[in-house]
């Protein structure tokens, strides 16, 4: 049997002085659940070495009683941890029984003794869980631990934690103090400890000190949701920008209503996943810079099936829209077929790369993902990046020229068939770029794209055809308020409200928030 805690044990000198005896491993084991729970304190007060590696087995339920010997098992032998001799196991060996309540003391147990660790995040999140757990009996190692801390930030957690131990103190002066340290904590857990001795407390100046830590502590959770509602927003908004930035292209520029766009995204994110499964099966070792070859890569994909589609039937429907959008129909299900024939109909995982896992705490209920930030990061590069190739390059020129004035564009020897097809693949590349950055953030799967074909029609509806500043606006605009009005309303009224939003502003305002100007608007 491996043991969590052995590392640790070799590494902390707890209390040298004190070596647990047999009748205190005894009383661990043996009797009703209040003596054996005392006994546990005492133990975890004055623990050694061969103490937490006691409470370690016993956390995993291989104590057994051989008459009045307590030992631990290992296989088919017992040790017995005061003489490190071991014994063969006999058939009358019993099993010691642990009940919900004996395990939670347990963890608790071996979570304290970790304040000793010469890791600093091992102590800090021992006495995190001090905090949410209190318990008056682990006061005396808390205190042996504040008084051995260095780290400012580990002493301020256990300092947390004295506090809520401290909190049922018969003495109201403690009491007191203890109301006034963990309004500094900030967290839920601390608000529910506070609720919980409020309902209890007599003393009217405690219960004033009681309310005012509570309302300083809800201040404090109230800013960390409402900052949490707009990342989420801006969050949903990155990811509708990249979805909608293609489709700016193929529809805004292009005047075609691409129904397979959701497709090229999903096609993009398969790319991704692909990449992904080379990486885990010819280089484990460099698995976490795959994503520096999935981006390119699924940028291509969905760019060469794009530049396909519209060289082999989209070139014939220009100039009708409702054509082109019963034929991307069409095309975007057989596209999904062809992807659930060759991956299957189940949803594949793609693992974010180590360093896009966690995130940055903020606020004790705010955390920011990782891989969300990255994702808006990457929305703004291809922003820039799409935004430079429009306005900057001899591409981009041609694209405007002929999306303004065709006749004119030719006259001039622009060869716009081609024009045509490397706007379209452009945008269908973006597409791909949309599913691969959607892949971070959840499945893969061949319907994929159908979950935001929609939502990306009314970014680029809302903020005006043809117009990047618009889609940019419309993409941060409706995620903000989608996520903003789930707090009050739900997930799908907020989506209904959304939706009539839009459709009133189209009503009032059809060429969306920035309307065409020049010639191509007077056409």
């Amino acid at each position: 049997m491996a043991y969590a805690l052995l590392s640790l044990v070799l590494l902390m000198v707890v209390n040298p002085s004190h070596a647990l005896t047999a009748q205190e491993m005894r009383s661990m084991v043996d009797g009703e659940t209040d003596a054996r729970i005392e006994a546990l304190g005492k133990a975890v007060v004055q623990a050694d070495e061969k103490t937490v590696l006691f409470l370690q087995a016993l956390a995993d339920d291989a104590v057994k009683l051989v008459g009045e010997q307590v030992l631990v098992a290992k296989g088919a032998l017992g040790l017995d941890l005061l003489t490190g001799a071991s014994t063969p196991l006999p058939d009358t060996a019993q099993d010691v029984i642990s009940n919900n309540r004996l395990r939670g003391e347990i963890d608790t147990a071996l979570a304290a003794l970790k304040l000793f660790s010469p890791d600093n995040a091992l102590r800090s999140a021992a006495a995190m869980a001090l905090l949410k757990e209190p318990d008056a009996a682990k006061l005396p190692l808390l205190d042996k631990a504040l008084s051995q801390e260095k780290d400012t930030r580990v002493a301020a957690w256990i300092r947390l934690a004295i506090a809520a131990a401290q909190l049922g103190s018969d003495d109201v002066s403690i009491r007191m103090q203890s109301a006034k340290t963990l309004a500094e904590s900030k967290t839920p857990e601390t608000q529910l400890q506070l609720n919980q001795r409020l309902s209890q407390e007599t003393d009217p100046q405690v219960k004033a000190q009681l309310q005012a830590s509570l309302r300083d502590i809800q201040g404090a959770l109230k800013w960390g949701e409402r900052l949490g509602a707009l990342f989420t927003g801006a969050s949903l908004g990155s990811i509708l920008l990249l979805v909608a930035l293609g489709l700016a292209i193929t529809y805004g520029l292009m005047g075609v209503i691409n129904m397979a766009h959701g497709e090229l995204m999903m096609i993009g994110a398969y790319a991704t996943y692909m990449v992904q499964v080379a990486f885990r099966t010819y280089l484990p070792d460099a698995f976490d810079a795959y994503l520096v070859l999935a981006v390119p890569l699924s940028f291509l994909a969905s760019a060469l099936v794009g530049a396909l589609l519209e060289r082999s039937i989209l070139r014939h429907l220009y100039g009708r829209p409702l054509e082109t959008l019963l034929a991307t129909w069409g095309i975007s299900l057989m596209l999904m077929q062809g992807v659930r024939s060759l991956f299957g109909a189940q949803n594949v995982g793609v693992e974010n790369p180590s360093w896009m896992s966690g995130g940055v705490q903020v606020m004790a209920n705010l955390t920011l993902p990782y891989n969300r930030l990255v994702i808006i990061a990457f929305a703004v590069l291809v922003l820039v990046g799409m935004a430079l190739l429009i306005g900057k390059t001899r591409l981009g020129l041609f694209v405007r020229g002929v999306t303004q004035n065709r006749p004119m564009a030719s006259c001039m020897g622009v060869n716009t068939a081609r024009i045509d097809t490397y706007a379209f693949a452009l945008g269908s590349g973006i597409a791909g770029l949309a599913g691969c950055a959607l892949s971070q953030v959840g499945n893969v799967g061949p319907d994929l794209g159908q979950s935001y074909i929609v939502d990306a029609f009314m970014v680029v509806v809302l903020g005006g055809v043809g117009q990047l500043a618009g889609t940019v606006y419309a993409a941060l605009g409706l995620g903000l308020i989608n996520k903003i009005l789930e707090g009050w309303t739900g997930a799908v009224l907020a989506k209904i409200c959304v939706l009539v939003f839009i459709i009133i502003f189209i009503q009032k305002r059809p060429q969306g928030i920035f309307a065409m100007k020049g010639r191509s608007a007077e056409a």
